[in-house]
């Protein structure tokens, strides 16, 4: 039985993708080219996509919403799984979401909240560097703003004045961005802004990697792993060096062995250097105005500490993200009142390819911002629509149109697939390609009902067999297909698909005399794969002028499959 997605996580997902797409396909520009502060680029560019979208969207409760959708994307990225990204995300919608609810005006709430998200990246920063190095990191930087103090004679005390005005950029940066997104949303809700189509389409391929394929999961192996962390944390606090020395990098082992990815974190050059500039910062004012033959080793000691802690935390949350991605985890969700999440994150990881394919290249959005987070916000409303379009279709026949190699059969076939995962009965036929030396030698016919197939059209077929324009037809592929689409009139079939009518069946043969007992059958959804030039005959031949035509060109399959399982819940 399909559960019905509520709509607000459907926007929540759209623009939770949307904002994805963007970490995805400019996040890694930017880091890649090392460019300064790209993580609040990013949070800038996720703060417009949220702003902007609510003065189309304007249910409360859908940015902390999109915040999970976006940050859960981020993680399945193929690099390790760490928190802080997630937890970033996270934070920045709901802190938008608080102001926008708390502040009297809307406006108001927007600026401040775009204040607090982006203030956020500073304050997780510190917090990062005090959760992996502990308290004495913070020794140690107000040591070095003593010492500078020093050194250029200033009277008063700046300790955390570089952190204020750290504070104080940021929270500008957020203002700007909180502005850009009021004024695309009115300029959105004016719509008087000139569509461009931004960047160029790229080719997408495996962008959210299936995790797990060939990785056992294991709940006790979870349950070890946080007790693992909780060992190791007690023994640096209270054992002496060897002990929590050995513990740790025995730990660090075990979680190399069984994650492969435990260790990427903490091999990379950056920890290193942040490891020995810690043990040496730490040695040299620990023994600062101190005397003592071992004062020098207890201030190494310390340093290595620190850098012991920061190694167990950084691999300890790698493998808790790994292990938290087990299937039987996110299932115990459609339990609880998050029972929406899963659903709203299989759609998001469907489309994720298609808006990523929709983010414009960096020139573009310097060049016409506005004009850009225009056309992706409108895209987020054309996905909306095709949900709706569908759920809200008072019919229950639709045509899948395309040209020649367009995707209709694949479009149809990912539709199958999605509403087969959510237990949905399936039957009709499709019609899949068969290539040889990249060039089309004929069609296969595959029955949904039972998955057997059998050959339909071929080039060089027998003597005397009747033509499909170029392509003889094969009677055995012919009377498969015409068993599956008979099948279909008695058994409790939800969905029914044809592909494709077209030339054959405008002329009375191929699926022509099945197709009048399935059209006049009221109680199931049937998308018929046709030609964009036979679209016109075939409504007039069957009488189907009210029928929803879904161009494949504009929609996605995702989409159009979840607004059929609304209709059907």
């Amino acid at each position: 039985m399909s559960y019905r997605l509520s709509e607000k996580w459907i926007k929540a997902s759209i623009a939770g993708t949307i904002w994805a797409a963007s970490e995805i396909v400019l996040g890694s520009f930017l880091h890649n080219l090392k460019i300064p502060f790209s993580g609040n680029v990013l949070t800038a560019i996720g703060l417009i996509i949220l702003i902007s979208i609510s003065y189309k969207w304007t249910e409360k409760g859908i940015f902390w919403r999109a915040g999970i959708i976006c940050a859960l994307l981020k993680t399945m990225s193929p690099s390790a799984v760490i928190f802080g990204p997630m937890i970033a995300i996270f934070i920045e919608s709901v802190l938008l979401e608080i102001s926008v609810r708390l502040m009297p005006w809307k406006i108001a709430g927007f600026l401040v909240g775009s204040m607090l998200a982006m203030s956020w990246n500073l304050l997780q920063k510190i917090l990062n560097y005090i959760i992996f190095y502990g308290t004495n990191i913070v020794d140690i930087y107000t040591n070095i703003i003593k010492l500078a103090q020093d050194q250029l004679n200033i009277r008063s005390n700046i300790t955390w004045a570089p952190v204020i005005i750290m504070l104080v950029i940021y929270a500008l940066f957020g203002v700007f961005s909180g502005f850009t997104g009021i004024h695309v949303g009115r300029l959105l809700v004016k719509d008087d802004i000139p569509e461009i189509r931004p960047g160029k389409k790229r080719t997408v391929k495996n962008v959210v990697p299936v995790r797990g394929s060939d990785f056992k999961y294991s709940i006790i192996w979870l349950i070890s792993d946080i007790a693992l962390i909780i060992v190791a944390f007690i023994l640096l606090n209270e054992a002496s060096w060897i002990i929590w020395s050995s513990v740790v990098i025995f730990v660090i082992i075990i979680w190399s062995m069984r994650y492969k990815r435990a260790l990427k974190q903490i091999s990379k050059p950056k920890f290193w250097i942040f490891f020995v500039i810690i043990t040496a910062l730490t040695a040299f004012f620990f023994t600062s105005g101190e005397s003592g033959k071992d004062i020098l080793k207890q201030g190494l000691l310390i340093g290595l500490q620190m850098n012991f802690r920061a190694a167990i935390i950084i691999a300890g949350f790698s493998v808790l993200g790994t292990e938290l991605y087990n299937p039987l985890i996110r299932k115990f969700f459609l339990k609880t009142s998050f029972k929406d999440l899963p659903l709203a994150m299989e759609l998001s990881t469907g489309s994720l390819p298609t808006f990523i394919a929709y983010i414009p290249d960096l020139k573009s959005l310097i060049r016409n911002p506005v004009a850009v987070f225009h056309g992706v916000i409108s895209e987020a409303e054309n996905r909306l629509d095709e949900i709706k379009n569908v759920f809200l279709n008072p019919g229950n026949i639709y045509l899948v149109s395309g040209e020649i190699g367009e995707g209709k059969t694949t479009f149809l076939k990912i539709i199958a697939g999605y509403l087969t995962g959510k237990n949905i009965k399936v039957g009709g036929i499709l019609s899949e390609r068969v290539m040889k030396d990249g060039k089309t030698t004929g069609y296969d016919i595959l029955n949904l009902n039972d998955g057997k197939r059998e050959s339909f059209l071929r080039m060089n077929g027998d003597p005397g067999s009747e033509t499909a324009g170029r392509f003889k037809i094969n009677q055995q592929g012919l009377f498969l297909g015409r068993e599956a689409l008979r099948s279909c009139y008695t058994d409790n079939f939800k969905i029914v698909i044809i592909d494709e009518v077209g030339f054959l069946e405008l002329n009375g043969k191929g699926w022509a005399e099945e197709l009048p007992g399935l059209l006049s059958r009221n109680d199931r959804q049937i998308l018929i794969a046709v030609r964009d030039r036979f679209i016109g005959e075939i409504q007039q031949k069957w009488k189907l002028d009210t029928a929803s035509v879904i161009e494949v060109s504009q929609h996605d399959p995702y989409y159009t499959g979840l607004g059929l399982t609304e209709k059907l819940s």
